[in-house]
Order: C-alpha cells, then structure tokens, then sequence
C-alpha cells in the first residue's frame, strides 16, 4: 500500500487515533485533521487516494467537506457518524459518499471497506479512460464522445486503444502496425493512415488527441 494517502477528518483525538493506527499497520500513509476547515486545507495541499469524515465536527461540518471534495474530484469518501438515521445517510450518498459508517465500528471493518473502496477504483482506472469528452471502455469495448457512443470497427478500437495505452510516445507507422494488425500482416504501412483519418472523423473534435508526427507516424497527446 506504500505511496497511497489517506485523510482522516475527526474532532475526536481518540478516534483519530484509532483509525489511524490501524491503518497505517496496513502501510497506508495517513494525514490528520481535527475539523473541517483544516480538511479541506489538507485537502488542497496533497495528493489523496481516500477520505475519511466524520460528519459531527466544528467549523466545516462533513457534510460540506464532501460537499466541497465533490466539486474538485471524484475520490471516494467514507462518512463516519454517531447518528443512525436512515436520512442522514440517505443525504451523504445525495452529497457523494461512497461510504457511510456508524459509530461504534470495527477498525477492521472500516480497514476492509478502505481495501474494497481503493481495489475498485483501481479496477474502474483499468477499464475505463477518459480524456476530456472522450471515454474509452477497454472490458466493454466501448467509445463514447460527449456520453455518445461512437459506432467503431474492431480494428478501429483497437488502434484508439494501442494509442491511448502508449499516450504521449511517437508510435512509428510500423510498430502501429505490427501492433494493431498483428506481426503477420504484410499489408501496405499506408493502411495506418487510412484507419487513422477514420478514426479521427468518428472521433469529431477528440479527433484532434491523435496527432502527426511528421516523418514517423502518430502520437495520441492531450493538451493541457
């Protein structure tokens, strides 16, 4: 688990404490704070994987640290409360918990909930890659642009993936085909090309993350 950041948001020294031992055992890097305001600042200053919030804390409640996490990122937050009410719960996963625990709990179990939050998204990041307005679904097949569905041939998806899996390296006209239509295929390198225009026509605007490199080939390259 070595490199992966985990906030922890609790006014309760004991609590923190807590979880925090248990999960560093497990090797996770672990980053403290006593209420909301010093999450978020926490929040801004470093790189997370997880968050964990209690929902009861002075200043910024949790429920607005969740509020504030969801509209700079997509990173999964586990709520922590001594409340039981199926409508307090009921509102976190409204605000974009992934998770929601109620005090008292098993430090285990809370470490186990962790492991299952960071093994899918680790899965989701396999199978799906999104640049911009273009979603590539490797387990699916499928391209979408704008959260449309781009009608392409295998041999299409194929090369849109070869691409995006080497994004950022000049790809030859050879290797991309040796790649794509197998070390076998003895066709003309121009085939490259054809596809490549294709492809790039299917794909409108995103078309434009596939670039020329003059004299060798293409390079799939998003621009910051």
């Amino acid at each position: 688990m070595s490199g992966i950041k985990i906030l922890i948001a609790d006014d309760e020294l004991r609590m923190r404490k807590l979880v925090s031992d248990f999960l560093k055992k497990e090797g996770y890097q672990v980053f403290e704070a006593e209420d909301g305001q010093k999450a978020l600042q926490l929040f801004d200053a470093e790189e997370f994987n997880l968050v964990i919030l209690d929902v009861m804390m002075p200043g910024f409640d949790g429920w607005t640290v969740c509020r504030e996490i969801r509209k700079k990122s997509s990173i999964p937050i586990i709520m922590l409360t001594a409340r039981s009410e199926e409508s307090d719960e009921l509102f976190g996963f409204e605000l974009g918990a992934d998770e929601y625990i109620t005090k008292p709990f098993s430090p285990m179990i809370l470490v186990a909930r962790v492991e299952a939050l960071l093994r899918r998204v680790k899965s989701d990041l396999k199978v799906k890659k999104v640049f911009g307005d273009l979603e590539l679904d490797e387990s699916g097949r499928v391209v979408r642009v704008n959260g449309v569905k781009v009608d392409l041939s295998p041999k299409e998806f194929e090369l849109l993936l070869y691409l995006v899996v080497n994004k950022g390296i000049a790809l030859s006209r050879e290797q991309i085909l040796n790649a794509v239509w197998d070390y076998d295929y003895f066709g003309d390198v121009r085939t490259v090309d054809t596809h490549i225009k294709k492809l790039r026509l299917k794909l409108g605007d995103m078309g434009n993350y596939i670039q020329t490199v003059r004299g060798l080939g293409y390079k799939f390259e998003v621009e910051p």
